[in-house]
C-alpha cells in the first residue's frame, strides 16, 4: 500500500472507503470486529489510479499509520456513524518522516502516534532529567580538564617530566576506551540509572583520593586517573540513551544539542576552575576537591529526579517486548550498519582535529610569534604560553557553544527539505573548516589576528557534528544496541583520533625538524608542516559523512521497522491484518505497508 507525498490532505480510515477491513457488509455492523485504523489518504491508497497527480511518478511510497484494533471498540465505525476509536498504540510510523517538530502524524489522523513521552514521566520531569544529564556531562569534562589546568604544578609537585605527565591522559583515555564497551553491554541490558549512580559515585571518589597521594607515589596518582577513566565509561555510554527514550524527532535533536553543549562548557571550565581554585587555595591539591563534592551533588539529583523510561519507550508499542541477542550478535549487527560505521569515521576525524588542536595549537601560536619577533622568548621553561592557551581556551569554549547550537537548528531546519540533512550538514561542516584551518597555520607567522579569526571560523564548523553524529547514531540503531553502540563510536574515536593525533603531530614535527637548524624558525616551520596534517584529516572526515547519506534513509528505516516489529501476535494471526484488495478482503503482514 502506498501513500502519494503530493496528495498528503488527510486521514482516513480503511473502513471508511466503503469496504469495512473483514470482509463485511456495513449493514451487519452489529456483529462486526473492532476495525484496524490505517491513516492515509483516500486518493492513490491503493496505488494512485483513482486520483490524478496520484498515479503519477512523482508518487512516493510512504508507511502509513497502522494502529492496533481498541480492546473496547464496538461495532463498525461506518455502519454506526460514530467517528472511528482510538487505537491503543501504534504498529509503524512513516520510515521517512524526519521533518517537522511533532513526534507523530498530523493532527487529525485517525492513528496515534507513538507516545511523545514514555507513560508515567511528565514533560516537566522528562526536561528535568535532561538538566541533570547536561550538568553530570558538565562535570565529566570539567573533571578531565581541571589536572591540565594545574599540570605544571603537578609536575614540579612529583619531579616529573613531560613523557610523565603526559601518562596520566594515557591511562585515563586506555581505560576509558577499553571499559567503554563493558558498559555499553552492561547499558543495553541493566538498570542504567544504577549504572550511571556507580559510575558518578566511583569518579568523584577516586579524584578526591588522588588529591591526597604523596609526592613519592605517582604511580597511585597514575592509577586514580585509571579509574577515572572506568567512572566515566559508564556515564557516557549509558546517559544518550536515556535521552533517546524520553524524546523523539526533532525534540530529541534539541535535548541531544542541550546535552553536548556540557563538551566545551565543561572543558574550559576545568581548565579555569584549576587555575582559579589553585590560585585562590594557593594549593593545586583543591582544584582536584571541587568537581568530588559537585559529584555527590549529581547522584543525589539522579536518585531523586531521574525516572530510567523504558528502552525505546517513545519508538514502539509499550506492551511489545524487547528483542535481546548476544554481544556477538550487536557487533556484527553494529559492523554491517553503513551508516553507523561511516559516521562513526567521520566522528573520529572531527576528534582527531579536536584533539591534534587541544594540546599543539597554544604551543604553535606562541612558536609562530616568537619566529616572526612579535614576542621575546620566554625565561621560564613553564607556562611560556599561558596568554595563547586562555585566548584559545576562550576561543574553544564560545564556538563550541555557537556550533552546538547552530548545528541542531540546521538540522531541525533542513530535515523537512531532506531525510539526508544531518550527514550532510556534516559534511559541510567538515569540509568547510579544512580550508578554515589550513589558512589558520600557514598564516600564523604573518597575523596572528588573522589567525585567529580563521581559527574561529573553523572550530564552528567543527563544532556543528558533535549533536547530530548522536541524533544519527540513535535513530539508525535499534533501542537495545544503543549502548553498545554509543561505546564502539567512543573506542574508534579516541583511538584513531584524539588519543592518538597529539603524538602523531608531535613526532611528525620532530621528524621534519631533523636535520634543520636549531633555530625559532625552524621549530615553528616544523609544526606548522605537522598541523596541516588536520585540514586533510577533516576533508577526509567529510567524506564519511557524504558517503553516510548515501545509507541513511534505508538505515533509518531498518532501525524503525526492527523497532516496532515487537507487534505481538492477536488470535494467532502471527502480526497479520486484513486490507482490501482488488475489492476483496486479505490479510498480509503489518510490515508490508512498505512498498
Amino acid at each position: 500500500m502506498a501513500v502519494c507525498t503530493d496528495c498528503w490532505e488527510g486521514h482516513i480510515s480503511l473502513s471508511a472507503l466503503g469496504q469495512d477491513l473483514w470482509g463485511e457488509s456495513p449493514r451487519g455492523a452489529e456483529t462486526a470486529r473492532p476495525q484496524w485504523q490505517v491513516s492515509g489518504h483516500s486518493e492513490g491508497l491503493w496505488g494512485g489510479k483513482a486520483a490524478g497527480r496520484c498515479g503519477s511518478a512523482r508518487c512516493r511510497p510512504q508507511v502509513l499509520w497502522v494502529t492496533a484494533p481498541s480492546p473496547q471498540a464496538r461495532g463498525s465505525p461506518m455502519a454506526t456513524g460514530r467517528a472511528p476509536q482510538a487505537a491503543v498504540g501504534p504498529v509503524l510510523r512513516r520510515a521517512d518522516d524526519t521533518g517537522g517538530d511533532g513526534e507523530g502524524p498530523e493532527e487529525g489522523a485517525v492513528g496515534l502516534a507513538p507516545p511523545a513521552l514514555p507513560p508515567g514521566i511528565s514533560p516537566s520531569r522528562a526536561h528535568l532529567t535532561v538538566a541533570v544529564l547536561c550538568y553530570i556531562n558538565l562535570l565529566n569534562y570539567m573533571d578531565r580538564f581541571t589536572v591540565a589546568g594545574v599540570l605544571p604544578d603537578i609536575e614540579a609537585f612529583f619531579s616529573i617530566g613531560d613523557g610523565s605527565s603526559g601518562l596520566l591522559q594515557t591511562v585515563f583515555i586506555s581505560s576509558y576506551m577499553v571499559l567503554a564497551p563493558v558498559f555499553g553491554y552492561l547499558g543495553d541490558r541493566h538498570s542504567r540509572k544504577r549504572l550511571l549512580c556507580l559510575g558518578i559515585a566511583l569518579w568523584s571518589a577516586v579524584t578526591l583520593a588522588s588529591s591526597f597521594v604523596p609526592r613519592e607515589r605517582f604511580w597511585a596518582l597514575l592509577v586514580a586517573r585509571a579509574l577515572v577513566g572506568v567512572g566515566e565509561a559508564s556515564y557516557s555510554t549509558v546517559a544518550p540513551t536515556l535521552i533517546a527514550d524520553l524524546f523523539a524527532g526533532a525534540g530529541r535533536s534539541r535535548m541531544l544539542g542541550c546535552f553536548y553543549l556540557a563538551v566545551p562548557l565543561g572543558s574550559g571550565l576545568g581548565y579555569i576552575a584549576g587555575a582559579k581554585v589553585k590560585e585562590a587555595a594557593a594549593d593545586w591539591h583543591w582544584a582536584l576537591r571541587v568537581t568530588p563534592g559537585l559529584g555527590v551533588v549529581a547522584v543525589v539529583l539522579l536518585f531523586v529526579v531521574v525516572k530510567e523510561p523504558p528502552r525505546g519507550a517513545v519508538e514502539r508499542p509499550l506492551d511489545a517486548p524487547l528483542h535481546y541477542t548476544s554481544w556477538a550478535t550487536d557487533l556484527r549487527a553494529l559492523a554491517t550498519n553503513r551508516s553507523f560505521v561511516l559516521s562513526t569515521l567521520g566522528f573520529t576525524a572531527v576528534a582527531f582535529v579536536t584533539g591534534a588542536l587541544a594540546l599543539w595549537a597554544p604551543a604553535f601560536l606562541y612558536r609562530s610569534r616568537l619566529a616572526s619577533g612579535a614576542r621575546e622568548p620566554c625565561p621560564e621553561p613553564r607556562g611560556c604560553h599561558a596568554d595563547e592557551s586562555l585566548i584559545f581556551g576562550v576561543l574553544t569554549c564560545v564556538t563550541g557553544v555557537l556550533g552546538v547550537g547552530a548545528g541542531v537548528e540546521l538540522s531541525r531546519r533542513l530535515r523537512p527539505i531532506t531525510p539526508r540533512a544531518d550527514p550532510l550538514l556534516c559534511a559541510a561542516g567538515l569540509l568547510g573548516s579544512a580550508p578554515f584551518l589550513f589558512l589558520a597555520v600557514v598564516c600564523a607567522r604573518a597575523t596572528v589576528l588573522l589567525t585567529y579569526v580563521f581559527i574561529f571560523i573553523g572550530e564552528t564548523l567543527l563544532s556543528l557534528n558533535w549533536a547530530i553524529v548522536a541524533d544519527i547514531l540513535l535513530y539508525v540503531v535499534v533501542p537495545t544496541r544503543r549502548s553498545t553502540a554509543e561505546a564502539l563510536q567512543i573506542v574508534v574515536s579516541h583511538l584513531l583520533g584524539d588519543a592518538g593525533s597529539p603524538y602523531l603531530i608531535g613526532v611528525l614535527s620532530d621528524r621534519l625538524r631533523r636535520g634543520a637548524p636549531d633555530s625559532l624558525l625552524a621549530a615553528a616551520r616544523a609544526l606548522e608542516h605537522a598541523l596541516l596534517l588536520c585540514a586533510f584529516a577533516g576533508a577526509l572526515g567529510g567524506g564519511f559523512f557524504l558517503a553516510t547519506a548515501l545509507f541513511l534513509e534505508g538505515d533509518r528505516r531498518r532501525a524503525q521497522l526492527d523497532a516496532q516489529r515487537t507487534l505481538p501476535a492477536e488470535d494467532g494471526d502471527d502480526g497479520e491484518i486484513v486490507v482490501p484488495q482488488r475489492g476483496r478482503p486479505a490479510k498480509v503482514p503489518v510490515s508490508s505497508v512498505l512498498i
